[in-house]
């Protein structure tokens, strides 16, 4: 039997608004998932560190601070010294759509604005994950 799609879903920096990652997380849950929620106030390296030690096949990451710029390629860098080229990273917030683009033509995994539906979300990193990590 294979075991369920993990993912782990942060709130880096000093971002305090943890709902909208709570929602995801138990979207995700109920989606069939194990969701490892690391908590508010990560640092980009306590998630890498996090994602490799739960062996998961997803990151998502939930931001609302505006370093969407500076988070994302930071944690796409540390995956990519760990070898973690087979792992998603994913999110949401308020991240403008100029952004998401840049964000996605440097490695990141579609990004979703407030308001898109879980469903969706979880039926993206479903897909992801059976295409990338043979399942």
């Amino acid at each position: 039997m294979k075991r369920p799609i993990r993912i782990l879903v942060a709130k880096v920096g000093l971002d305090g608004h943890d709902r909208g990652a709570k929602v995801i997380a138990s979207a995700l849950r109920d989606a069939g998932m194990e969701v490892i929620y690391t908590g508010l106030r990560q640092t980009p390296e306590m998630v890498v560190n996090s994602a490799l030690q739960e062996d998961v096949d997803a990151i998502g990451i939930s931001i609302l601070s505006g370093a969407h710029n500076t988070v994302f390629p930071k944690v796409l860098n540390l995956m990519k010294e760990k070898g973690m080229n087979d792992v998603l990273l994913t999110g949401g917030g308020i991240i403008p759509d100029d952004d998401m683009q840049t964000l996605r033509a440097i490695g990141c995994g579609e990004l979703f604005p407030p308001g898109t539906p879980t469903s969706q979300i979880a039926e993206y990193i479903k897909g992801w994950v059976k295409t990338h990590r043979n399942f």
